[in-house]
């Protein structure tokens, strides 16, 4: 294992001002997106469309790589050229999503666990023949009645600790994600516990896998209420919690912190990420992973006609950029 090349990886993934762009959806989910918007969804859609993401100019101003889906990374643009090594030519990094999805935790009614390790190793290698420099491996916990269980967030956290040795051991840089789903009327304080507990134990199981911390890129949530608990936080506490909870959960010497935008608003995700690195403090980069409030401006622009493909790209570039903004405390909701 080179820890030096995996830290060099992840300090470019967080370089100052910039984040990662997620377009990493399953055919499931673009078709609801696609279909959403009347478009149809089959390969040369998707690829027409991730094309769109890929070279747009002016992106890699704010945004360091992109989460790609295992189609998009063996696709390749209209000249022929590869789409990872058209990501390398424009100053940015391609990543690959390599877990197979959550799935029904057995005797834990209501829970997920996610799947994809077996073949990782060799799916892994292949990747890196085609040029990722990265990994991303996603899990779900939800908040409920008497959830999460242990099981649930010690299922999650093993298996992310076995796909991260896996990707450091073929020199890929794993992105860790165990989600907190926003959703339910869970106060903030029941998040800070479950955020912290996840944390704790993902990188207790890190630690015992023997995955190398500064060559890892953690992406997670903010601590925030559910969507549907009667108190919302305003915009100092979601920050303030955040850094907290992270700086009792997460060790200092991690590669990065990225956060996942699940379901904020396009200018929510942007604003708080900015608040909390104008509160700084801490000692790893905090930056972003953003997918639907990066993209969800030039989708729209795109699908209401396809030629528009400069002025969608103006938009994705323009969302990156102020996310990138953000990323250093430097963004103003007066942009917008």
């Amino acid at each position: 294992m080179d820890i030096a090349a995996l830290t060099e990886t992840a300090k470019a993934m967080v370089a100052p001002g910039k984040g990662i762009l997620a377009i990493d959806e399953s055919h499931g989910t673009c078709k609801k997106r696609f279909d959403a918007l009347g478009v149809e969804c089959n390969e040369e859609s998707r690829r027409t469309y991730r094309q769109l993401l890929i070279t747009a100019d002016g992106l890699n101003e704010g945004v360091s790589g992109l989460i790609l889906f295992d189609e998009t990374l063996r696709q390749k643009t209209d000249d022929g050229t590869a789409f990872p090594a058209e990501l390398a030519k424009r100053g940015m990094l391609p990543g690959i999503k390599v877990d197979m999805g959550a799935k029904d935790l057995a005797l834990h009614a209501g829970e997920k666990v996610t799947e994809g390790l077996t073949g990782l190793r060799e799916r892994l290698a292949e990747y890196k023949e085609l040029g990722a420099k990265f990994a991303k491996w996603r899990a779900v916990i939800t908040i409920g009645d008497n959830m999460p269980t242990d099981a649930c967030i010690m299922g999650n956290a093993h298996g992310l600790a076995r796909y991260a040795a896996l990707c450091q051991e073929a020199g890929i840089v794993p992105m860790v994600e165990p989600e907190i789903i926003l959703e339910g009327d869970h106060t903030m304080e029941i998040c800070y516990e479950v955020s912290v507990k996840t944390w704790k134990m993902l990188f207790a199981q890190l630690a015992q896998q023997g995955v190398a911390p500064e060559g890892t890129i953690l992406k997670t949530s903010m601590i925030l209420p559910g969507k549907a608990c009667p108190q919302q936080a305003d915009l100092d506490t979601i920050a303030n919690k955040t850094i907290e909870g992270l700086k009792e959960g997460v060790p200092d010497n991690i590669g990065g912190i990225v956060f996942l935008s699940g379901g904020q608003g396009d200018v929510e995700a942007t604003e708080r990420l900015n608040r909390m690195n104008q509160i700084g403090g801490f000692p790893w980069a905090l930056s972003f992973s953003y997918g639907r409030s990066i993209q969800r401006p030039a989708l729209k622009i795109w699908s209401d006609n396809q030629e528009n493909v400069k002025e969608a790209q103006a938009a994705l570039a323009k969302r990156g950029k102020f996310n990138g903004l953000a990323a250093l405390g430097k963004y103003s909701t007066d942009m917008e």
